[in-house]
């Protein structure tokens, strides 16, 4: 009986090893219904981005005052209606899906990387290395994102640049925190003071044993901050320190509409709809994320 069972078990067992791991993360990720709604509207953000020129025949800058504050619905031409420049909104809507979601992605990999760099480094060596990086880190902490973003754009200027830098720094201690924390808690393990006998360096160890291990949080993290990014580019434009007008961006779209919320209610609401849908979508795909790299889960 116990050899039937184990005999049963075998094929089972060998079909899980070869189910190769990126596979067992996507089959747990896509068993949420909310992680897969937020790919649908990423992937349609996306397309909405790079076909932009495609789907509209219309220059997102270009006013045409005639039809100027034409509400949604009522001309096939201008499906969601035009602003008070008598541009189409849809077509600003794309092409501002290009700024936020370029603003959103490196920024992330800004702040990524430099709280990779920092927390490596303070985790690993400690000491009064330790003590300088967070001390660092804590003053960023102390600083309201939203004053901080402000004060760097300031500092440097406006441009899309410079508002990605300046989103990128406010988001670092996040991910310099998390990494500081896995290294604390890896550098003693067998592997890492095996690895260290053998003769590798701090750097081969870092980047080769501890990073690899610390990658599980650190893309939820990110994936969470991407939806914080676009929606901190959004407020920046909306006060007028982010991006330079006419380039079309949902935050400054908003920020010009409030002026016409009465007459024309649409030139805030659907960039704002839009704003909403694109930081919902990515809570919801790093939620999935979490639960899909999520070691407990077996199922």
């Amino acid at each position: 009986m116990t050899q039937n069972n184990a005999a049963a078990s075998a094929p089972v067992q060998e079909t899980y090893k070869k189910r190769g791991q990126g596979k067992e993360i996507w089959r747990r990720f896509r068993r949420s219904k909310s992680a897969m709604l937020g790919l649908f509207i990423l992937l349609t953000l996306i397309f909405m981005a790079v076909f932009a020129g495609v789907l509209t025949p219309y220059d997102p800058t270009e006013p045409d005052v005639p039809i100027r504050l034409m509400k949604p619905f009522v001309d096939s031409a201008h499906i969601l209606g035009t602003d008070e420049l008598g541009r189409d909104i849809f077509t600003r809507l794309c092409f501002g899906a290009r700024i936020s979601l370029a603003v959103g992605l490196i920024a992330v990999s800004i702040s990524l990387i430099g709280g990779i760099t920092l927390g490596s480094l303070a985790g690993y060596y400690g000491g009064t290395l330790d003590n300088v990086i967070m001390r660092f880190i804590d003053i960023l902490m102390a600083i309201p994102s939203i004053l901080l973003n402000i004060s760097i754009v300031a500092a440097m200027g406006q441009g899309l640049q410079n508002v990605m830098i300046a989103i990128g720094i406010s988001s670092m201690p996040g991910y310099c925190r998390i990494m500081r924390a896995s290294i604390l808690s890896l550098k003693d393990q067998e592997f890492i003071e095996a690895s260290r006998a053998a003769g590798a360096s701090d750097f081969h160890i870092i980047v080769h044993h501890i990073i690899p291990n610390c990658l599980a949080p650190l893309i939820v993290q990110a994936t969470l901050r991407v939806g914080g990014s676009i929606l901190a580019c959004a407020s920046l434009s909306f006060i007028g320190v982010g991006i330079v007008p006419p380039t079309p961006e949902w935050g400054a779209m908003l920020s010009t509409g409030r002026d016409f919320l009465r007459d024309a209610p649409h030139l805030t609401t659907i960039p704002g709809i839009t704003i909403m849908l694109a930081v919902l979508c990515m809570n919801f795909i790093g939620d999935g994320l979490r639960d899909a790299l999520d070691p407990k889960l077996k199922n």
